[in-house]
């Protein structure tokens, strides 16, 4: 059990005595790691291990929201990641949450995700007449639905969906399970798949398999990045569009609208959260609310 209060004091000693920083310096690494505790506090969190890559997601929305720059956000990412690095080196945290949020020198890049009018016509943009645009149509709307994987979702089994429920089980890392609600959109979405274009697209070929590409057999990675591309491209989006940005875009959606940071933490499957109790009392009827609530097609 580590405090925040007791941890920011002794990476501040750290600073002093074996990197030799500036009064100065040590005094602004304290103002952000003291703005970042009170955001910690009022999100009810306690424990630095409590804390993971969507909650500093949520904590640069919040200070971006509040009107700092992107060079005053920078800083604060500057100071995070030093703060968890040596978290990782004092052995109070296993994996440092900031490593996945870029810092290039021309300033604060986030991770990539879409408006919400963006999404809506990348999701308007597979053919409703052809079986494939339908199954497409199917994966998009699953894809950013449920925040998943590109991994999770060609290797989802049709007995892994449960559509009158309203969920999905899904096998993440280290096949870790979890359940997450898809909403009404691609409920929709996967019923007229199901009954209309995957027996068109299994042509008698028994599969277990949810979205078919050729033999019965699941799509590549490498298949759908292409099918990303091709209808990022019809619907002319200029930013750059991977599938994992639709990951970002169910997260930060999610945040935005005021889902509360426990909800999206167990509906991402993120390994740093998944065997802590705290969250256990969160039910699946409470994560469908949430999605409901504050998912756009939800």
């Amino acid at each position: 059990m580590h405090s925040l209060d007791l941890l920011i004091d002794q990476y501040l000693n750290f600073l002093t005595v074996e990197k030799g920083l500036s009064a100065n310096t040590i005094e602004s690494y304290n103002r952000d790691l003291i703005r970042y505790w009170d955001f910690l506090k009022n999100n009810q969190i306690e424990l630095i291990s409590e804390s993971d890559t969507v909650v500093i997601l949520k904590y640069l929305i919040e200070i971006r929201n509040e009107g700092l720059s992107a060079r005053s956000r920078a800083r604060h990412i500057v100071t995070l990641r030093g703060f968890y690095r040596f978290m990782v080196q004092e052995k109070v945290l296993k994996k440092d949450p900031t490593g996945t949020i870029d810092l290039p020198k021309t300033g604060l890049r986030l991770p990539d995700f879409l408006s919400v009018q963006d999404i809506r016509r990348l999701l308007e943009m597979p053919d409703p007449g052809k079986p494939k645009g339908i199954r497409d149509a199917a994966m998009l709307e699953l894809l950013y639905a449920a925040g998943l994987r590109v991994s999770e979702l060609i290797n989802l089994e049709i007995g892994m969906l449960y559509l009158e429920a309203g969920f999905v089980r899904v096998f993440g890392k280290g096949s870790k399970e979890r359940v997450v609600p898809i909403g009404g959109y691609a409920r929709e979405k996967l019923e007229t798949y199901i009954k209309t274009a995957r027996p068109v697209l299994l042509k008698n070929i028994p599969s277990k398999f949810l979205f078919i590409a050729r033999a019965g057999k699941p799509m590549t990675r490498q298949g759908f990045w292409k099918l990303i591309k091709k209808y990022a491209k019809l619907s002319g989006i200029q930013k750059k569009i991977t599938p994992h940005a639709l990951r970002h875009s169910f997260a930060s959606h999610l945040l935005e609208g005021g889902a509360d940071l426990r909800s999206v933490q167990i509906m991402l499957g993120h390994s740093d959260i998944s065997t802590t109790q705290i969250y256990t009392h969160v039910t699946y009827e409470h994560l469908k609310n949430m999605h409901i609530k504050f998912h756009p097609r939800g």
